[in-house]
């Protein structure tokens, strides 16, 4: 019996190495866990997320993207650290306390996942349900998630409103590289909250400034540069133009492209009629040429009320300005602002005007022409910021389709006012009519369609809705009647508007499709049966007789876009 306790001691000696090795493989608190990714029980494949742990330090390393940002996680500080490093080499930190984030209902439920049984917590967040199941079995730690419980445990699964679905696929027990983790040597700046997300939204999309704080008045001094420069502002119109020529970035067709304009009164108190345009080059003659040189240049349309219309349709050897936004300036915003006070009502410093013109972007790509217009009479007039943003997405597939031809048809909306080109009253007595050939190698044809009605007065067609009748070689495509009954939505934009006995105010009135302070979208119409070749496109509105001195007109542009067949 000695002997046999001497052996079998001797066995429990010489197997404890092996077994202690074996428990320090799987207790090992360094490790790579993939996750997988489920939309409504289906896998969703390319997501490849991974969190790297080691000890007490893990890595949240995002797949199927290049990260921006790098998220960490510090278990022996019980913070996260989000570093974010910019283009320019800037870096931005945030670093938070596990504390901070939203505390987790424990809940009873259990759930077996690679083996090991989790523990079910539930939080809440912005309306969003959470769900989550996590191990205190392992000296792992940490989360696939850097909001979502970073102090819990080992997060193995986690269920967003019952329908998205991140799961533990496989856990790596291995020693983790510095390469592999990645911990951050340079936190750069440490910022808040605020300050951090501000930097990593920006940090998303490029910004192209068009024009920053540029006046838009009538009646100053203007001296322009020299020659066509680029990068430099002109004024023509009576200074009521501003015109740049910019490069534009090529963009591909995943590329979703905004413009955002800011404005603000700089003296004028009206709602006003503002246009942001391109003009295309690739005709003899130009709305350049009427800019320089006056408005005689633009090639005219006489109307069967016997008024000729400069530069307004497209012809055989000149295409009219592109228009990329139409928008109505409020009633004296931010200048006003501190003139006219009411109680309860804190006025808008300035209007931004942001609209997706993607349908656009292939006539928007290297050297371009843009303008500003704002229809106005006043010395200080306004001021207006203009940018384009360019947002990457993962639209980049064969089954995805856009526009990559663009054709502007006509444009009444009189840019040059100021300087002599007639409103477009041509629908007291006519339709718009304009023949264009379009090339072969297009499909998919659609009018890209902004319209809106002017004459201020109870009879006007500003107040009065009315009729827009779209023809392609005589037979109607579309019709509607363009009108905007949420005007009083924007009533602290506007701060100089007149107020009614009746408590309404000026900028609350409905009308022909816009309302001070607001953009005019363009409307999208589908031409099935339109095909390369010639074709006439008509609009025809049952514009309103004049009063006295003041007349009806229409502001109507029209694009055609399509895609190229490849």
């Amino acid at each position: 019996m000695k002997g046999f306790f001497v052996w079998t001691t001797g066995l429990i000696m010489a197997t404890m190495p092996v077994l202690a090795q074996k428990k320090k493989q799987i207790d090992s608190a360094a490790a790579i866990i993939t996750y997988g990714y489920l939309s409504n029980g289906k896998e969703v494949s390319g997501n490849g997320l991974q969190l790297i742990i080691d000890h007490n330090r893990a890595h949240i390393v995002a797949g199927g993207t290049k990260q921006k940002e790098q998220q960490y996680l510090h278990l022996g500080e019980a913070a996260t650290y989000q570093v974010l490093g910019t283009p320019n080499g800037d870096i931005y930190t945030l670093r938070k306390p596990f504390a901070e984030y939203t505390s987790a209902e424990l809940l009873p439920d259990t759930a077996t996942i690679l083996g090991y049984v989790c523990k079910k917590a539930k939080l809440f967040i912005r309306s969003n349900t959470i769900e989550v199941w996590y191990t205190n079995a392992l000296q792992l730690k940490g989360t696939p998630n850097i909001t979502i419980a970073p102090g819990l445990g080992l997060v193995l699964r986690i269920v967003r409103n019952g329908n998205s679905e991140t799961i533990a696929r496989k856990i790596t027990y291995r020693k983790i590289t510095d390469k592999e983790l990645a911990w951050p040597t340079n936190l750069g700046q440490q910022v808040d909250d605020a300050a951090y997300m501000r930097q990593v939204i920006d940090s998303r999309y490029s910004t192209v400034p068009v024009f920053n704080q540029e006046q838009i008045s009538w009646g100053n001094p203007i001296t322009n540069p020299a020659g066509e420069q680029l990068n430099q502002t002109y004024h023509y119109a009576g200074g009521t133009v501003i015109l740049k020529k910019v490069k534009l970035p090529e963009t591909g067709k995943d590329t979703t492209m905004f413009a955002e304009l800011i404005q603000y009164s700089n003296g004028d108190a009206y709602d006003r009629t503002g246009s942001v345009f391109m003009i295309p080059a690739d005709k003899a003659t130009s709305f350049l040429d009427g800019l320089q040189k006056g408005v005689g240049a633009l090639p005219l349309f006489t109307a069967k009320n016997g008024k000729s219309y400069q530069g307004m349709v497209a012809t055989e050897n000149y295409l009219p300005a592109l228009e990329i936004l139409r928008f109505f300036t409020p009633f004296g915003v931010r200048h006003f602002n501190e003139q006219v006070k009411i109680q309860g009502y804190k006025w808008a410093d300035s209007v931004i005007y942001k609209q997706d013109i993607t349908e656009l972007q292939s006539r928007l790509q290297g050297e371009v022409w843009l303008g500003v217009y704002i229809g106005n009479y006043d010395k200080g007039g306004h001021k207006v910021s203009l940018s384009f943003k360019y947002y990457p997405g993962d639209r980049e597939d064969e089954n995805h389709s856009a526009p990559d031809w663009v054709y502007p048809v006509f444009n009444t909306t009189n840019l040059m006012e100021m300087a002599g080109q007639e409103y477009p009253t041509l629908f007291d007595r006519d339709s718009l009519s304009v023949t264009v050939n379009i090339p072969e190698g297009i499909k998919n044809i659609q009018l890209r369609y902004i319209t809106t009605g002017h004459g201020g007065w109870g009879g006007g067609d500003e107040f009065n809705p009315k009729q827009n009748e779209i023809f392609v070689d005589g037979k109607r495509a579309y019709h509607f009647i363009p009108w905007r009954t949420d005007c009083a939505t924007y009533r602290l934009s506007n701060p100089a508007s007149g107020n009614f006995g009746n408590g309404l105010s000026s900028s609350d009135l409905s009308r022909s499709n816009w309302c001070p302070g607001t953009l005019t979208s363009p409307v999208i119409i589908s031409l099935p049966d339109i095909t390369p070749g010639i074709h006439t496109i008509k609009v025809a509105i049952p514009q309103g007789k004049p009063a006295g001195t003041s007349q009806n007109f229409w502001d109507v542009s029209g694009a055609l876009i399509g895609e190229k067949i490849h």
